[in-house]
């Protein structure tokens, strides 16, 4: 899924792994696979995969995963998805955390 990765290193995720309760919902809700069940733990598979989509967090349980959803590129893709216009981060404004 190398193909799936954006812009190394930023990515908002953070993962407490001993809250973690392991019932699978952030590995079931992600699109891109970034967690993965390992015995009875989630473990992150790879976080450059994240796209911010927030689904994960939204869909622990106690908490164990944030994210900053609705930031950088995938607020982009989804405005462009709604709104059929093309997909932008605002690079030329200036913001740093653009993709």
């Amino acid at each position: 899924m190398s193909e799936l990765r954006y812009i190394e290193g930023v990515v908002t995720l953070q993962y407490d792994e001993p809250t973690c309760v392991g019932c699978g919902l952030c590995a079931t809700v992600c699109p891109h696979a970034v967690f993965a069940m390992e015995g009875k733990k989630a473990r992150v598979s790879d976080r450059d995969r994240c796209m911010e989509c927030g689904a994960c967090a939204k869909n622990c349980p106690v908490s164990a995963i944030s994210v900053e959803a609705g930031v950088g590129c995938a607020s982009a893709i989804i405005y462009s998805w709604l709104t059929g216009n093309p997909p932008s981060c605002d690079c030329e404004g200036g913001n740093s955390g653009c993709c």
